[in-house]
């Protein structure tokens, strides 16, 4: 793959995360109502079980909030609604107990029924008659009855605001007041209808407060809001009104901050206590735990005096009902099935203990914007130079990192900010870069087989596969060895064979001897007619290439010796080959066109190799290696056979002959010093030295090489020398 592709590759993977990034912020901040929907359902979801996960058993506070509950119990024995006379006999005894309010999670929006007055409207009696039954009309009127309870302690009474316009009852006189005009430039929900109780009721109640709840679009409890607005005017909730009344406070306040056209809520003042809220004047419902986490008293047990009263003292105590028949349940967090009434007994505790309330900070969009554009500018940009296990850890750790501080912020410092867009952006460019990065792997593993599985061995290809980017398909220039082996005189050998035979005699020579170069960790660059190409070091690393190459030859020309007895076994063509072996700085790579390629080498020192090869016949031995192949090969016994200088090339270089005793070279590692000694002659011009010394050698072992010495110092006792000979010599031809 050309590096090309990958910087291609790296840029669009680049863009699509930036791409993700502004794709989040607008999910985030859209005013679309269905994004808008879609991320609060999401964000709901994470809340919930955020707060699962992090609750633990609330602290305990000096004031105490029971429920009494309107329960099944007292439902079969009393039925509903209450006789308001008994409701009134309530109240007394939670009075008498020391209760310091009384909350009703009810409205008494209808006047109950007087038998005594109705019988007295129908009946057509005498004088006498109507006076007796007009002196029972005030000791059945129950709703004069509850009323004159409720000077024994304070009693709070329920209403609804709705949208719809219809008003029944009458709003209590306003106790909110704010720092700024109330109407439209606060982002309070307004109603236009409502049903309170009866005003009756309302004149001697110590308070009231709406009852309404604001569920999430999915339906669940998470926020109560403190504040709602009905004709500029601001109503307190329940919860809120009774924090007032046990409080003491005279006033509850809502303090803003100018936002453009808009004011911008703050909080909310409750005395000198600042209740942080959303814009909206909402808190997040300080969930304890499930269902029963405050004390449930049955109203019967209360009713009929057999209850502690000891528990009551000084207590905030909410009258509602877990029943189911009357419809009180919430969908929350914490239970699905939750009664309203303890909704607002959560609500209160927090607002009498603002420690315990969790707040989203005003400034949380221009984090969380901030947050998302470092965290998907880093990850688009760190994420493409990565490989696809890396991707994963990194994303993972990334995860982690974001809910961790997550998790951190909100149990020490009570802060709820938002995550969602934040594990959807790093889902988003973690996913794809690591669907990209299999992608590419799975089409590099593709590339690196079509391309290597026929000239490199099995274990190399399983070992680029399984480090891919360790593998390089570019062109590169790098220090490498490189081969070239020959059959000698192929020429005649074809003529003497028909293409069958030619063909099964040539297979029979490439099996063996590309194994060969295959077990000593090369790399086949090409076979062309009889000559077989190869070089180490590439595409793996590979820092003994000299030696391993050097092997390969001394094993490849033991091979040749094996198949040429086996030949002539067979009345077939003896073979003999030549060997030529060059390490240097060498181009490597895919190289080609678009109609074929090849993972080919390129250079002077490929060239070198290739003359060194032709040079074998020249000085009639097997094997030559170029100086910089032979200086790396410690273990390896050399020969120096010459000082020359290719075709082509200006430099002189040193050439050595490989030598092994099970190659039959004994006679020659018997001669190498006398070799040596007669060569130290010749490159000190001592001509009859010299050419005793090759006589000697050549009379001895009858070499080519010793003749080549022989007929070229003859040749230069009749010629000038220049003052800066070297002894090499210059080879003309290929």
């Amino acid at each position: 793959m050309s590096i090309t592709f990958l910087t291609k590759q790296k840029r669009r993977s680049m863009l699509i995360g930036f791409v993700f990034v502004v794709f989040s912020l607008l999910i985030q901040f859209s005013q679309v109502t269905g994004l808008k929907t879609l991320l609060s359902r999401a964000e709901g979801i994470i809340y919930d079980l955020r707060l699962k996960q992090t609750l633990t058993p609330s602290k305990v506070s000096h004031t105490e909030i029971l429920i009494l509950d309107l329960d099944e119990k007292t439902m079969a024995q009393i039925g509903w609604p209450w006789p308001r006379k008994q409701l009134a006999q309530l109240v007394h005894n939670l009075a008498d107990a020391g209760v310091a309010v009384i909350a009703f999670d009810i409205i008494f929006s209808e006047t109950e029924r007087n038998a005594a007055q109705e019988v007295l409207n129908q009946l057509n009696t005498k004088h006498q008659e109507q006076q007796s039954i007009q002196a029972l009309v005030p000791l059945m009127d129950g709703d004069q009855h509850f009323i004159e309870s409720f000077g024994s302690t304070d009693v709070l009474l329920g209403y609804i605001l709705q949208h719809d316009p219809i008003r029944r009852g009458k709003l209590p006189e306003h106790v909110v007041q704010s720092d700024v005009a109330i109407g439209p430039s606060l982002p309070i929900t307004a109603f236009s209808g409502y049903v309170t109780s009866l005003p009756k009721f309302h004149a001697y109640s110590a308070g009231e407060g709406f009852i309404n709840s604001s569920p999430d679009p999915d339906g669940f409890l998470r926020k109560s809001a403190l504040l709602y607005r009905f004709e500029d005017k601001l109503y307190p909730s329940l919860a809120l009104e009774t924090a007032r009344l046990y409080t003491l406070a005279e006033t509850i306040k809502v303090k803003t901050q100018p936002a453009g056209k808009l004011n911008h809520i703050e909080g909310v003042m409750l005395g000198n206590e600042l209740i942080p809220t959303d814009a909206e004047a909402r808190v997040l419902i300080p969930y304890k735990g499930q269902r029963g986490s405050y004390p449930y008293i049955s109203a019967i047990d209360v009713l009929n005096n057999t209850f502690s009263a000891e528990q009551f003292e000084g207590a905030v105590v909410f009258v509602g009902t877990s029943a189911i028949g009357l419809s009180d349940l919430r969908a929350t967090p914490v239970g699905v099935q939750y009664p309203g009434v303890e909704v607002h007994a959560n609500v209160l505790d927090g607002l009498l203990n603002p420690t315990q309330l969790k707040y989203v900070p005003d400034w949380w969009e221009a984090a969380t914007a901030l947050y998302l554009l470092f965290i998907g500018i880093l990850l688009s940009i760190m994420l493409p130079q990565l490989g696809p296990r890396r991707m994963a850890l990194t994303g993972l750790l990334t995860l982690v990192f974001t809910i961790t501080c997550n998790v951190a912020l909100w149990n020490n410092a009570n802060m709820a900010l938002p995550i969602v867009s934040s594990l959807l952006l790093i889902s988003l460019i973690v996913g794809y870069n690591i669907s990209i990065g299999f992608f590419y792997e799975s089409r590099q593993r593709q590339q690196i087989k079509s391309i290597f599985n026929q000239y490199v061995p099995p274990a190399h290809i399983d070992k680029m596969l399984s480090s891919p980017e360790d593998v390089s398909m570019d062109g590169e220039r790098k220090e490498l060895t490189v081969l070239f082996s020959d059959i000698r005189s192929f020429t005649n050998i074809s003529e003497s064979l028909n293409a069958n035979q030619l063909k099964s005699l040539l297979n029979r020579y490439f099996d063996p001897i590309t194994e060969c170069i295959f077990n000593h960790q090369g790399t086949i660059d090409k076979y062309v007619g009889d000559m077989v190409m190869a070089f180490w070091g590439a595409p793996l690393d590979d820092p003994n290439h000299p030696e391993h190459a050097v092997e390969a030859a001394l094993s490849m020309l033991a091979i040749t010796a094996q198949l040429r007895k086996t030949f002539h076994d067979e009345g077939l063509p003896e073979v003999y080959i030549g060997i030529g072996i060059n390490t240097g700085t060498m181009n490597v790579g895919d190289m080609g066109s678009t109609f074929r390629r090849a993972y080919t080498v390129l250079g002077d020192a490929v060239n070198l190799g290739s003359r060194l090869e032709g040079l074998t016949k020249f000085y009639g031995v097997e094997c030559l290696v170029s100086e910089f192949t032979a200086q790396s090969c410690a273990s390896i016994t050399f020969r120096l056979i010459d000082r020359v200088k290719v075709k082509g090339k200006v430099q002189a270089v040193k050439i050595y002959e490989p030598l092994d005793p099970a190659l039959g070279h004994q006679d020659k590692l018997t001669a190498k010093p006398d070799l040596e000694k007669a060569y130290a002659c010749y490159l000190q011009q001592d001509w009859q030295q010299a050419e005793r010394r090759f006589s000697q050698l050549y009379e001895r072992y009858q070499e080519t090489l010793y003749r080549v010495f022989l007929d070229r110092i003859q040749e230069l006792k009749q010629a000038p020398l220049p003052h800066d000979w070297d002894g090499s010599f210059t080879h003309t031809s290929k």
